[in-house]
């Protein structure tokens, strides 16, 4: 399959200067942002204001956003007006218990765009923050960033590395390590697992997931993700083959039983 996005896409973004705990930033920065959005339930707890940022390292099969994979489809768009943007919901988001997430695409392909709205969601507009990511690009985020992250939603695609790279098109073990380092970082994370039938949901790959994020010590749930279709249009839209077009979404049953497995290794499951 195709690479659509290479990391050359875009030049490498500079590290971001380490900023003390609570202070408010003055720098202008601005970033590729696909979208955004306001979500219950599904990008972190309460009702989460998200931004989605453009582009991703990774070409995952089922991905239900391939419109988001390059950088170049995004919008460029200054930190300033995404935090503007965000305000107008502040009093409804912190009374339903949310917050803001920062998604993708991959949001550390822009690293220093996505600590900088991470900060001031948090500082500026007290908000609870988190972090969706694979981990692929883990190295790019800076401790100061990861400060700025209440919480961390962490992709584990597979555990099987073959089936990992023929599901992303890149390797487990970069994902592995940044999440080593969440865990010495104790920072809260919870992990999703996208249960595809013949893919991902053999019950040794399943529990290889299982046994890893038990052993973190940070992981306080895990959403174990049925697979669907919702995206095949977008890749007919984009002129991409939609190659798991013939692969039916998880039975009930077929769900309930991979969240058993993180739930006997003593995880939180829905």
């Amino acid at each position: 399959m195709a690479v659509l996005l290479d990391l050359t896409d875009t030049p490498a973004s500079p590290v971001a200067p380490a900023t003390p705990a609570g202070a408010v930033t003055q720098r202008a920065v601005s970033g590729s942002v696909h979208s955004w959005d306001l979500s219950t339930g599904v990008d972190g707890p309460g009702t989460r204001f998200v931004t989605f940022l453009a582009g991703c390292p990774l070409t995952c099969l089922y991905c239900h956003n391939p419109d988001t994979m390059r950088m170049r489809s995004g919008t460029r768009t200054s930190a300033d007006d995404m935090v503007a943007e965000a305000a107008k919901y502040t009093t409804f988001i912190r009374a339903a218990g949310g917050g803001a997430t920062i998604s993708g695409g991959e949001p550390l392909l822009q690293p220093v765009f996505a600590g900088e709205l991470l900060h001031r969601y948090k500082h500026e507009l007290g908000l609870h923050t988190a972090l969706d990511t694979s981990g692929f690009l883990g190295a790019r985020a800076t401790d100061a960033l990861l400060r700025d992250a209440d919480l961390v939603l962490l992709d584990i695609k597979s555990w099987d590395r073959a089936t990992y790279r023929e599901v992303t098109g890149r390797p487990l073990e970069p994902t592995l390590d940044f999440a080593h380092r969440l865990a010495a970082l104790g920072k809260e994370v919870h992990v999703r697992f996208v249960l595809v039938p013949g893919l991902t949901d053999d019950p040794a790959n399943v529990d290889g997931v299982a046994s890893f994020a038990a052993s973190l010590g940070n992981v306080s749930r895990v959403d174990v993700l049925p697979f669907h279709k919702l995206g095949e249009a977008k890749w007919q839209a984009l002129g991409r083959p939609f190659t798991l077009s013939g692969t039916p979404s998880p039975t009930p049953g077929q769900v309930a039983a991979a969240r058993k497995i993180f739930t006997s290794h003593g995880l939180y499951a829905v």
